[in-house]
């Protein structure tokens, strides 16, 4: 049997407002000077996976520290990690990812005070508590961090940790806008801590739930940081009835591939928002599949930056005999080399706007930007591998693309015609809940089909894509 999980995305931010000036200590971490600045963590919550259409209830998870190191390569006990929330130590808080934001942006406020040195600073981590920790009025029951379904939403099921309680989530300098965070002598900064929570629970085959953080960084400004607009079928002008509709925030990295930053799902209205959003430009691409299950061609609005208002985004349906969804089945293995061995894999769905950039399509069938999936051992593994199969369902159907106008609506161009082409993108990271990438080389990618022809689809049929044969593995 193949064990194979799928899960929903989005981005809970962590709010870091720092000053200047500081003192060190030894034991890797520096203490906290009389006379600091006065620092605000806060949590907000763009989801995809909550319920009734996502998989998650609730996902629980208990803070104590965040800490940020000038050096890209320190290690977990070297000295210069400034501690930047003392206070969670002695009262960690216990946070619901998926909880009511009490305004436009945060879930919550974990602050503390402190000082930062001026510089630049390369690495950021979040500790959280172990299962074992005692917490007060722990909804989790006997452990610090759990998941409820939406399915059982009263039961708690705990969310397994590797490393996270004793050295912290990372996160480095190619997951923070720019590569760094840089403060001046004098100057007061906020800096966005989003923590993709959704899609850093992996669903096990022996049904426990484990977290393989997902993180990135930047610097944001508490005004004017939101992108936000209504989606609407473009025919009705109406939001899409019943269904999902899945938003993303894109970024192009520097293969010219536009890579999920942030997501969430639009309410009954077909509003969405992004809050807060670090500076820099970004690509808004949007799915829709309705209750029907008619499919909508993925609009991508480009070049959008912090404080746009989208207006009105109109989403094209699949016209034709079948407007139904089209669907990509595939196999990834994972071995040594010489012998079968198990990978995290994270799975996305790319489509081309141009000759050089391609976008990530959303899942709007599964309420996800990607999906996961655990290899393992199984009596149909090609020989000395780990494998898990899995389905995408996607749109079958060209982007509709468009510049961002600075108006009450959008004018993206309508599909366009010919063949629907997809690229399957795959990374591997480590089963030890780190995010760390493995295999050589760790991202794959295929735009052909078991028969080596190019992958594309049709409305409600399936196309099997090439097998993503991962080796040099852990």
């Amino acid at each position: 049997m193949h064990r194979s999980a799928l899960f929903c995305t989005f981005g809970v931010t962590l709010l870091v407002c720092a000053l200047v000036l500081v003192g060190c200590s030894g034991n890797g971490k520096s203490s906290t000077p009389s006379g600091g600045a006065f620092v605000n963590v806060r949590l907000s919550d763009p989801a995809t996976c909550s319920g009734p259409t996502g998989a998650f209830a609730h996902i629980y998870v208990t803070i104590t520290d965040v800490q940020i190191n000038a050096s890209a390569s320190a290690g977990n006990n070297d000295s210069g990690w400034i501690d930047l929330t003392p206070s969670l130590a002695q009262s960690p808080q216990q946070v619901d990812l998926l909880g009511q934001a009490s305004n436009q942006c945060f879930l919550a406020t974990l602050g503390a005070t402190t000082a930062l040195q001026p510089g630049s600073y390369q690495q950021i981590r979040i500790m959280l508590a172990s299962n074992a920790t005692v917490i007060t009025n722990n909804v989790c029951g006997s452990g610090a961090n759990c998941v409820m379904l939406s399915s059982t939403p009263n039961a708690a099921q705990p969310l397994l940790l590797s490393s996270e309680a004793n050295t912290g989530i990372k996160i480095p300098s190619g997951q923070i806008a720019g590569g760094q965070f840089v403060i001046a002598a004098g100057e007061t900064k906020d800096l966005d801590i989003d923590f993709n929570a959704c899609e850093s629970v992996v669903a096990q085959g022996n049904g426990q739930f484990r977290l393989k953080p997902v993180l990135h960084a930047g610097e944001v400004t508490l005004t004017s940081t939101s992108i936000n607009g209504t989606v609407v079928d473009s025919v009705t002008n109406q939001p899409i009835s019943g269904g999902t509709t899945v938003a993303a925030l894109e970024q192009k990295d520097s293969s010219g591939i536009d890579r999920v930053v942030m997501e969430t799902v639009t309410n009954p209205s077909g509003a969405f928002s992004f809050c807060p959003v670090a500076a820099g430009t970004y690509d808004v691409v949007v799915g829709a599949v309705s209750g029907t299950q008619v499919a909508y061609a993925v609009t991508v609005i480009t070049g959008v930056q912090p404080g746009n208002a989208l207006g009105i985004v109109p989403v094209t349906a699949k016209t034709g005999a079948s407007t139904a969804p089209a669907s990509i089945t595939g196999l990834v293995t994972t071995s040594t080399g010489s012998a079968a061995t198990a990978a995290d894999i994270s799975l996305s769905a790319l489509q081309p706007i141009s000759s050089s950039v391609m976008v990530t399509i959303p899942l709007a069938g599964q309420s996800a930007t990607m999906a996961n999936l655990t290899t393992a051992a199984g009596s149909t593994c090609p020989g000395k591998t780990d494998c898990a199969s899995y389905t995408l369902s996607v749109p079958a159907v060209n982007p509709s693309v468009g510049a961002f106008a600075a108006s009450a609506s959008q004018k993206p161009a309508a599909p366009a015609a010919g063949p629907v082409s997809y690229t399957i993108d795959a990374f591997a990271f480590t089963t030890d809940g780190t995010s760390t990438l493995d295999c050589s080389p760790s991202e794959l990618k295929t735009n052909s089909t078991t028969t080596n022809t190019p992958l594309t689809v049709t409305s409600g049929m399936s196309s099997n894509a090439a097998t993503l044969a991962f080796s040099g593995c852990q």
